[in-house]
């Protein structure tokens, strides 16, 4: 194996890159893909259709869920939310998969919610607790509920 797996951690998934740790209580679905030196913090869940490029950190309690696109060198802060349904319901038949990309070099603060079918662009940070609505270009800097642009960099 050429990733560290915890005794505790339920890892289907053959697609986990080089040097990867995933610790307890992670469950990694079939589908799912991993990219190389990344570390998978406790208590997460990663669905099917999820690819997490290399050298990414994803702290303790982060769903990615199908459609949640990550680059590399992203940091996910603990307890960020991800979703992928703008009109979530038990059975919805007309359910559509929306996409969400976190570009190259992006940070995520703790208990940030990021809305479904955005783009956090490369570079971007996103701060703790904001409430992302819309695509944050790269570079930018939001914070707030909804996040708005501080310091340098805007939304568009």
């Amino acid at each position: 194996m050429s990733h560290f797996q915890h005794a505790l951690a339920d890892v289907q998934s053959a697609r986990i890159g080089d040097n990867t740790r995933i610790w307890q209580f992670v469950v990694v679905l079939p589908g799912a893909r991993i990219g190389a030196d990344c570390n998978i913090c406790s208590h997460c869940f990663i669905e099917n259709d999820v690819t997490v490029g290399d050298r990414v950190t994803v702290k303790c309690g982060v769903q990615l869920w199908d459609g949640v696109r990550i680059g590399n060198d992203v940091f996910v802060g603990p307890n960020v939310t991800f979703t992928n349904d703008m009109h979530p319901a038990s059975g919805n038949k007309d359910f559509k998969l929306l996409e969400t990309f976190i570009d190259d070099g992006a940070s995520i603060g703790a208990g940030a919610i990021i809305l479904p079918g955005l783009r956090i662009g490369a570079r971007a940070f996103v701060g703790a607790g904001a409430l992302v609505t819309r695509d944050v270009p790269a570079g930018a800097k939001v914070k707030g509920f909804p996040a708005r642009a501080f310091g340098t960099g805007g939304v568009g």
